[in-house]
């Protein structure tokens, strides 16, 4: 058969199926493209199967039929690992333009972005899954304001995820007490810090606060402060904001000492934030070389001295290793890292 008339054919197919959706026919339109679908899969006539199922999918959500095209997005997906498809501009604009289909309440998107995710990060150059995916993912979630959905793909996302997550932040922080501010602040510098992305928790910190300013200059008496080296927002009522400002342009020194001097100097306001423990660990060991002790335990020491074994630093009865941290659970190598 030519290409042509075998184009014909699937169009033909395709026309067919969407026609039961329009007479109202979901679930039989749903069940024929599976049918469909698995014959060309079976002859990995990838092409053909994806066609058919991108577009009935797409047509059945526009009829609302959330759960039988949510349903045939997911074997889309199952289709291009299959056909084992690397992530590209064609094959990421059909799965984003399915997302962007689906109603903001329909259970199977969720499952939907972990498929796409998932299927990015074993065909594509990006272990924590593509940026873009995580992008459009974390941007649709922050429109609904589904805040912790959204820090876990915009962490991940692109060079244009820092903003929309930090007018996200800002968005929630409003309806909190103005001393919470660096709680919501950290919500977005302190995870870009540990991805190693400096230059989206730079712009983070300076969307949120710059916001904070427009909004709150006089309520929280906010100064400007500049020298030779840097310029610097000062918040006199809420100082872990100033330590997260100074950790920044601490990280571009890269000096043990300064970090050390900063968090001595906010000992006492750190100590009331036990959530920031962990990270600040992390980012100590990332960008200072400084590296928390392990818990001694005698016992092992002496055994260690005596045979020479590795164990001395191990906490009795468990694994020495560093527990991972909330958020986010890989480490990326995404656009825009530093």
């Amino acid at each position: 058969m030519s290409a042509s008339k075998a184009a014909d054919k699937i169009e033909k197919i395709i026309a067919r199926l969407q026609a039961r959706i329009g007479e109202g026919q979901f679930y039989e339109a749903q069940q024929q493209t599976r049918v469909v679908a698995a014959r060309y899969t079976k002859a990995a006539n990838w092409s053909a199967a994806i066609d058919i199922i991108y577009n009935v999918a797409q047509s059945l959500l526009k009829a609302g039929q959330g759960g039988s095209g949510g349903d045939l997005c997911v074997l889309l997906v199952e289709t291009y690992k299959q056909a084992e498809l690397k992530p590209d501009s064609a094959s990421k604009g059909k799965l984003l333009t399915c997302l962007r289909l689906f109603d903001s309440e329909e259970p199977t998107r969720k499952k939907y972005i972990g498929e796409i995710i998932a299927w990015s990060s074993k065909f594509g150059e990006y272990p924590a899954g593509d940026p873009e995916l995580h992008h459009v993912a974390g941007s649709l979630y922050a429109e609904e304001h589904e805040a912790y959905d959204a820090e876990k793909h915009l962490i991940l996302g692109t060079k244009d995820s820092a903003e929309v997550l930090a007018r996200m932040e800002y968005e929630w922080f409003k309806e909190d007490e103005a001393h919470t501010a660096p709680l919501y602040a950290g919500r977005a510098v302190l995870p870009y810090l540990i991805t190693a992305n400096v230059r989206a928790a730079n712009t983070s910190y300076r969307i949120f606060t710059s916001a904070l300013t427009d909004e709150r200059q006089s309520q929280l008496g906010i100064q400007d402060v500049s020298s030779n080296s840097a310029d610097l927002r000062v918040f006199p009522s809420v100082p872990l904001l100033n330590f997260l400002g100074l950790l920044l342009l601490a990280i571009q020194k890269g000096s043990p000492d300064l970090y050390r001097q900063l968090t001595a100097k906010y000992a006492s306001h750190l100590k009331e934030l036990g959530m920031w423990n962990e990270p600040l660990e992390m980012i100590a060991e990332m960008y200072f070389g400084i590296t928390k002790p392990r818990p001694s335990n005698p016992l092992m020491d002496m055994m260690s001295g005596f045979f020479g074994g590795v164990g001395g630093g191990a906490p009795a009865g468990g694994s020495s290793k560093k527990p991972a941290i909330r958020a986010p659970t890989s480490m990326p190598t995404a656009e825009g890292l530093d």
